[in-house]
């Protein structure tokens, strides 16, 4: 660990009011996959970052039960998807100033992967399960209503929805089927893909839109063809 990154990695477990008993846990849970790029390595952080994923999950559910306590499944599963999205998991990250202190390949911090919405995502959801590695689920739970509370402040503002979301229900609305979604291409190297997705709405002509994942690309294709269309975006 260079010495600038010692600082930053000092600055993140201040930040999150945790020092790890496991200084191992914590560098795997900051290690992104670019790191050795192919060659024989000690770990990275994707099973880390699949974990983390259902931590947030269960924290997020948790939170908004308690805080909504009359809304049915339906009106907090949107909250909920808000809550643990790439881009809410992105956005997270950088107000902890996570960047710094990820250990990246020489190449992906040139092109600048510490600012990468899926790589900054991924790590936000790879230091939730180390925290609950290391400390636990309360911990993990502390952590969480910290990091998130300005998320939750926009969950409060109204009931957010999912682009995709907002795309089937005005489908629908206009009497049409569902919207069908093609992954159209497919480059960059793996641990830092592009996808271009094309999405269809009977009747309409196809939009295209590329994201870092392919569930990234298709919400950016539903978000583009509502605004196209004047239904607005989610």
């Amino acid at each position: 660990m260079t010495d600038r990154r010692a600082v930053a990695v000092g600055d993140l477990e201040r930040r999150i009011g945790h020092t790890f008993q496991d200084r191992q846990l914590l560098e795997l849970a900051l290690t992104h996959a670019s790191v050795g790029d192919g060659a024989k390595k000690a770990g990275d952080n994707e099973v880390l970052e699949f974990i983390g994923d259902r931590v947030l999950g269960l924290l997020a559910a948790e939170a908004l039960a308690e805080r909504f306590p009359k809304a049915k499944e339906g009106e907090l599963a949107p909250r909920l998807n808000a809550l643990v999205s790439r881009e809410t998991c992105a956005r997270v990250s950088r107000a902890a100033n996570v960047g710094p202190a990820l250990r990246l390949s020489a190449s992906s911090s040139k092109i600048g992967g510490r600012e990468t919405d899926s790589i900054l995502a991924g790590a936000a959801e790879a230091l939730m399960a180390a925290l609950y590695r290391d400390g636990g689920l309360e911990t993990a739970r502390r952590v969480f209503l910290d990091l998130w509370a300005d998320e939750f402040e926009r969950a409060n503002q109204g009931k957010p929805r999912d682009p995709k979301t907002a795309l089937q229900e005005w489908a629908q609305g206009k009497g049409k089927p569902l919207p069908t979604y093609a992954v159209k291409d497919r480059k960059g190297p793996d641990h830092a893909p592009v996808f271009t997705v094309q999405v269809t709405v009977a009747g309409l002509d196809p939009v295209h839109a590329e994201g870092r994942s392919r569930q990234e690309a298709e919400k950016a294709a539903a978000k583009a063809l509502l605004e196209r269309e004047g239904a607005g975006g989610a």
